[in-house]
């Protein structure tokens, strides 16, 4: 135990003998503190009396003086301590306080001679001792690292971040609400699956030791919920956990969090209306605009979109068609792509991911896949090669998926059974799920199907260019 946690022990010790309990109690009908200070006169008028709550933050003893910075959620606000104001109880604790402690106070509030905002101490609370010490004042919190995995101080400590994470819960809530508002019905399905489905992606297996059987965390969450629309729930969505078993990256995280819904009678163009009225009223619920900075840019997310072919903006970025198979292995080989024992339309995939889609500021809906890439996915009518689906991008990300989803069982079998040349099969999404195809045998109607990635959308709302900025607790290496 080094000195300082000796020493907030110790002062631990001198809070129960001032007949305070140092870990707390209830207390009702404290007011937030950006609330409080709204309360505050203009002039040197006294205010109303109060109650806040929070953290100390900083504390400066002068004199017969004690001055506090208290911090809650909304905000900041200082506290003056007089010794002529309070009782010798309540003075005697006050020099307990240390950095990180949280208290409650009842005062008034109004403004010191300098025009600052002060609740003016007459009662304190003593709510939770701090035993170790906040970051050092003027490095604080610069480690990448020791942030994510101490988000606890964080939070505390790194200017924005308890901001950015309470827009996040903003901005799910807002989905929320847009889905209840249209319609839509909040189910959840299961996490541990027999097969990973719905996704191209390599999973996370366990066993369950009770039925001696390997299981692995799903992928994705589409073909639960279509079931359900085969059980007659026609506009049902999910806000849930996957996991995928891959890399980590500034856009990437093996735990993350997705929405998927879906809607009977609609279908990809549905879709993309959902999309827009789903990210604009999340705009509006963190009190943003549709214009918003995005690094050294700024991106207009006003409606509608742009909504451009896949075929047409192959081309547009790479100067060829993507029909030209000659040319599309060239292309290939200047990105260092391997073409042998592939699909022409893995290839096809694998340079448009190269070549365009980092150029796609956006917002755009780029539309219109090879079929052979979506086995989940409707065909285009009159054009069997083309599968009605599409992706959002927004800076150079993609931010949603979606299709007119495959309700023809048959050809679903069929889909099932044919592996993409060139996909491992841990990693594809074109695996049998008898379950899934008995499903549909009773009968799917026509739906659209949408998929967002809620920590991508954070990302760009709040001007964050790493996943991990906008998760509490992303997956790092235990410590040694």
């Amino acid at each position: 135990m080094d000195k300082f946690e000796t020493d907030r022990r110790e002062k631990l010790q001198r809070i129960e003998q001032l007949g305070q309990d140092p870990w707390g109690h209830r207390i009702d009908h404290h007011q937030p503190i950006a609330q409080v200070r709204d309360l505050c006169p203009e002039d040197d008028q006294k205010g109303p009396a109060v109650r806040v709550a929070g953290r100390i933050m900083s504390r400066r003893n002068m004199g017969r003086a004690r001055f506090i910075d208290l911090q809650d959620q909304t905000g900041k606000v200082q506290l003056f301590v007089g010794r002529k104001q309070v009782d010798e109880t309540t003075w005697e604790l006050a020099d307990c306080f240390d950095l990180g402690d949280w208290i409650a106070v009842d005062g008034t509030v109004g403004r010191t001679r300098t025009g600052e905002v002060t609740v003016f101490s007459e009662q304190l609370h003593f709510m939770g001792k701090s035993l170790l010490p906040p970051p050092e004042k003027f490095h604080g919190l610069v480690d990448v690292e020791t942030r994510q995995r101490d988000r606890h101080l964080d939070l505390i400590h790194t200017p924005g971040v308890l901001d950015t994470f309470l827009k996040r819960t903003r901005i799910v809530h807002s989905i929320r609400q847009t889905l209840a508002d249209t319609g839509y019905v909040e189910v959840e399905t299961p996490t541990l699956h027999v097969h990973a489905g719905g996704a191209a992606a390599r999973p996370f297996v366990t066993h369950h030791n009770a039925l001696d059987l390997d299981l692995v965390l799903r992928i994705a969450l589409e073909l639960h919920l279509k079931r359900l629309l085969v059980g007659g729930i026609e506009r049902v969505y999910e806000i849930g956990r996957v996991f995928r078993n891959e890399g980590i990256d500034a856009r990437h995280n093996p735990e993350f969090t997705m929405l998927e819904a879906y809607q009977a009678y609609g279908d990809y163009e549905s879709m993309m209306d959902l999309t827009e009225q789903l990210v604009i009223r999340a705009i509006d619920s963190i009190g943003a605009t549709s214009s918003l900075p995005w690094m050294d840019q700024t991106i207009d997310l006003k409606p509608p979109w742009p909504r451009k072919t896949y075929s047409e903006l192959f081309q547009q970025h790479t100067g060829i068609a993507m029909e030209d198979s000659e040319k599309v292995a060239k292309t290939a080989a200047k990105y260092g792509i391997e073409t042998s024992h592939k699909h022409p339309d893995v290839i096809v995939n694998q340079v448009f991911e190269e070549a365009v889609e980092s150029q796609l500021e956006g917002p755009v809906f780029v539309k219109d896949y090879p079929a052979s890439l979506c086995p989940l996915t409707k065909r285009k009518q009159g054009c069997p090669e083309i599968a009605e689906r599409f992706e959002l991008y927004i800076a150079g990300m993609e931010v949603a998926n979606a299709y007119t989803e495959l309700n023809d069982p048959v050809l679903q079998e069929e889909l099932f059974h044919t592996q993409l040349d060139g996909l491992p099969e841990d990693e594809s999404m074109a695996r049998m799920d008898d379950d899934f195809v008995r499903a549909l045998k009773h009968g799917m109607p026509p739906a659209g199907g949408l998929g967002i990635g809620i920590d991508r959308l954070v990302m760009l709302l709040t001007n964050r260019q790493n996943l991990r900025d906008v998760i509490f607790f992303p997956l790092l290496r235990p410590e040694k």
